[in-house]
């Protein structure tokens, strides 16, 4: 697997070892380093809790690279949402009082960069769960960059909403379908990281009985999709009184790996 130089905020946090030592290493070589945020102020500046009385701020104007308003600042809300969340940023000045002005915004103009020029469409990334909707997830590939993953590239068996696989703050790897460098939008997939048909059917054999999960019935009653794993579907003859999200036993009654088939029935 291809892993980035981003990860995603929260998904290795190391805030708790947090010295003046690493901030100073951090400030010098221009690394990236995580703590909580702990206040906002009246302002919408952040305050960083980094431990052993050392003073953190996150100035407003340097909370967000990508969702700032036409003023270049990010939204009131987009700051408050920050408190009590792990953030990263690189260490931008040092003051006199010894306060460390800290740039959550430097980590995102490397993160654009890293989607404008490196990033490449098959890798596969770190992700975090932000966001869910009926249409799809949102998931924090690093750097504050979201990707949209679209409930039919979550899995083969098709599913009604995301919530039946996904939750929110969810640690998962995703592979990028699609970039478009132009407007920084990323497409994810995660289908394939769950395997091929015939790596998921190597599990299974003829005759066999085991537990599915009804997912769509044909509107003309041909048959009754039943998930044996998320990335393998197989058919079962029409019978009523089932639901969509029903555990059934069924029968495997046939496999056909030339049509990527398997034939079932529910006993």
């Amino acid at each position: 697997m291809e892993f980035p130089k981003f990860v995603p905020e929260g998904w290795n946090a190391s805030c708790n070892n947090i010295t003046t030592e690493k901030l100073n290493n951090a400030y010098k070589n221009g690394e990236t380093i995580d703590a909580i945020v702990k206040q906002c102020d009246s302002n919408y500046n952040l305050y960083v809790d980094l431990g052993q009385n050392i003073k953190g701020i996150i100035p407003r104007e340097e909370i967000e690279a990508i969702n700032v308003d036409e003023t270049g600042f990010p939204k009131p809300n987009i700051c408050t949402n920050k408190v009590n969340k792990i953030v990263q940023f690189k260490v931008k000045d040092i003051t006199d009082e010894d306060v460390y002005i800290l740039s959550r915004k430097e980590v995102g103009k490397a993160a654009l960069e890293w989607l404008k020029n490196d990033l490449k469409e098959g890798s596969i990334v770190y992700g975090i769960v932000r966001n869910i909707r009926p249409y799809g997830a949102f998931v924090e590939i690093g750097g504050g960059i979201v990707g949209l993953l679209h409930i039919e590239d979550i899995s083969v068996a098709r599913i009604k909403t995301p919530l039946e696989r996904f939750k929110i703050g969810q640690k998962i790897n995703v592979m990028i379908k699609c970039i478009d460098r132009e407007n920084q939008r990323v497409l994810l997939t995660y289908k394939e990281l769950l395997g091929t048909w015939e790596e998921n059917i190597k599990d299974f054999s003829e005759g066999t009985v085991v537990e599915g999960i009804v997912r769509e019935t044909e509107k003309n009653k041909n048959g009754i999709f039943i998930e044996l794993k998320p990335n393998l579907v197989g058919l079962a003859d029409y019978i009523d009184n089932v639901e969509y999200g029903q555990k059934v036993r069924v029968n495997i009654r046939k496999i056909i790996p030339e049509k990527k088939k398997v034939k079932l029935v529910i006993l």
